[in-house]
């Protein structure tokens, strides 16, 4: 290739793909054509979709600009939809054209996985999007706001399907509100339900029995009703059918939230990239072993640390992105770089509405507004490091203020 100028292409502008751009718009002083494309404008916090859907926190404060946050002359900023990776090529195809490249970063994010279970995608709602969320907020606002004309209780039954992190928040984050739904409603609260179903035998199977039964007993609290060790065989509109112990139950409701588990992008599951379910495994500097050229960030990656397989999160997918924007640094300026990523855990944080919570920090257990607050903290320092305190003013998480 001669002198010619590098090309950088980062696919996706979620956790690890921004970072990966901002650090490359930070260090990198060369003269490398950086660019990122995402399908969006905007970036937002997928761990802050639960608020969103609930209508705690206001898609404006959600989204975050991209030109905003990037330099033109640095980082060229493309809005376009991939539908097709090209590896053998070196080039990606999307909505508005072809983009050829000579190192290549996936960062496509997750896509729900329904495990093959019938009636999923045609009747429960999804909290992998913001707008998916905004969907879901509209859906039951107006279930509330038409009780009095359908006096439907299946209208105000709302299940969730899965106890891992999403669908606990989501529960919980509703089950703070619905006091406040039904007073502006004029609703009696003994009407609204909110049911938990999960395969395991508990909830947040990732903490320690302590926390899990801390979490458990908050969460009965609240209202909320836990249906565990169940296995979901099939959703219908307005019901889930769920088996436990040999037994066929039917749970019924006319919101139904898919929060089970989720895969990597369907575009690298379609590609000819040696991949599962998505995700493609990466050597210890995050690269694709098929294709050298190509290196992979954030829920796409399958990153493993000796025996350790880290489950995708959005601490890890940050971390992932700060390690290869600093590699990429050195092989642009053809300086050796040794280390490999090393995951380091910091901790994780459920909360359980807006002041309450629990998880684990450095090890430690932490629960109530300590943990909200931890919670607050670990959202707040990755707006500060995407931008700086102005966007922590402008977009952070406090402790009272919520969009209500």
């Amino acid at each position: 290739m001669g002198q010619e100028a590098k090309r950088i292409l980062i696919i996706g502008g979620g956790y690890g793909g921004l970072k990966v751009a901002l650090g490359l718009q930070r260090k990198y002083q060369g003269n490398a054509k950086i660019t990122l494309i995402s399908k969006h404008d905007y970036h937002y916090q997928t761990t802050l979709l639960h608020k969103v859907a609930i209508g705690t926190l206001s898609a404006r404060k959600a989204r975050i600009y991209y030109r905003k946050i990037l330099n033109p002359q640095k980082v060229e900023f493309i809005k376009d939809k991939i539908t097709r990776l090209c590896p053998t090529e070196n080039k990606v195809i999307g909505n508005g054209g072809e983009y050829p490249y000579d190192i290549l970063v996936i960062g496509l994010g997750f896509k729900p996985d329904n495990f093959g279970i019938a009636g999923v995608d045609k009747y429960a709602y999804k909290l992998s999007s913001l707008n998916a969320a905004l969907k879901l907020t509209k859906n039951i606002e107006n279930k509330f706001k038409e009780f009095v004309h359908t006096k439907n209780p299946k209208d105000l039954q709302i299940i969730v399907c899965g106890t891992g992190f999403t669908g606990i928040e989501f529960a919980a984050e509703l089950a703070t509100q619905l006091e406040e739904l039904c007073l502006i409603c004029g609703i009696d609260r003994q009407i609204p339900k909110v049911t938990c179903i999960g395969r395991s035998p508990h909830i947040l199977p990732v903490f320690n029995e302590n926390l899990i039964q801390t979490a458990e007993s908050k969460l009965k609290a609240l209202g909320v009703e836990i249906l565990s060790s169940a296995t979901i065989k099939e959703i219908k509109e307005g019901k889930v059918i769920v088996e436990k112990e040999g037994q066929k139950q039917e749970i019924y409701g006319n919101t139904i939230i898919w929060s089970a588990g989720v895969k990597g992008s369907d575009i690298v599951e379609k590609s000819e990239i040696l991949n599962k379910k998505g995700r493609i495994k990466v050597n210890p500097q995050l690269q694709c072993e098929e294709f050298p050229n190509i290196y992979v960030v954030g829920d796409c990656a399958i990153a493993t640390d000796k025996d350790a397989i880290h489950a995708p999160t959005a601490q890890l997918s940050a971390q992932m992105g700060d390690y290869l924007a600093e590699l990429l640094c050195a092989k642009l300026e053809n300086k050796l770089f040794a280390p490999s990523f090393k995951f380091n855990h910091r901790g994780t944080v459920c909360s359980i509405g807006h002041t309450d919570g629990v998880g684990i920090v450095y090890h430690k257990n932490v629960k109530g507004e300590m943990a909200a607050f931890m919670k607050n903290t670990i959202e707040n320092k990755w707006l500060y490091s995407i931008g700086g305190m102005d966007m922590v003013l402008k977009k952070g998480q406090f402790r009272y203020r919520t969009s209500n």
